[in-house]
């Protein structure tokens, strides 16, 4: 199975999953991994994403489950022309109150992000928690421009939609890495294998 982590910048996922420790079974992978080329776009980030679920899924057939870090939201996991082949799909938003999130991009980056970028990171938050609610919620910020092979169509046969949101806010990395380890035992369990 495939279990996503997304969250705008500065949200905490690489810190929050180093600290989870090993799991039995799982592989971790970021997704900036395969590195970002200057100008990519939602296209470039939807076929790369398309072949993180082609990796997941030789994952799978040697028996193991693969935890992705990165920006794409359930939705475009679940558009990407691969991802039925998956034993099942599980969505967790790392997230951060606004404020922490520009504290800890400046922090992390001093002086490279103007006023503009972090209004984007943030902007792209914001989009994020709602997204992980309602899907039905601005579609066009990532189906617009997307790739021509993405399958927007598989929302409508969902019977549920279900992202987990870990928030961050105030909390030791400690707690947070607890919150999301109990994600992850939770949905490795097989009867929560499913996929639309």
């Amino acid at each position: 199975m495939l279990l996503t982590i997304s969250g705008s910048s500065c949200s905490g996922k690489t810190t929050v999953v180093r600290a989870c420790g090993p799991v039995d079974g799982l592989v971790w992978h970021d997704f900036d991994e395969i590195g970002v080329p200057a100008g990519a776009d939602v296209v470039w980030r939807q076929r790369s994403l398309e072949q993180w679920i082609r990796r997941a899924l030789r994952y799978q057939a040697d028996g193991r489950d693969m935890l992705l870090t990165g920006q794409s939201p359930l939705g475009e996991v679940l558009a990407c022309p691969s991802a039925t082949a998956l034993n099942g799909v599980a969505a967790c938003l790392l997230d951060v109150d606004d404020e922490v999130r520009r504290q800890r991009l400046t922090r992390r980056d001093p002086g490279k992000w103007d006023a503009r970028a972090t209004e984007a990171f943030l902007g792209w938050a914001r989009w994020q928690r709602a997204h992980a609610a309602d899907r039905t919620h601005r579609p066009e910020a990532i189906t617009a421009g997307g790739w021509d092979r993405m399958r927007w169509e598989r929302w409508n046969d969902l019977p549920h939609w279900a992202v987990t949101v870990i928030d961050t806010t105030g909390r030791t990395v400690g707690e947070s890495a607890a919150d999301l380890r109990r994600w992850i035992d939770g949905h490795r369990r097989p009867a929560n294998h499913d996929i639309a």
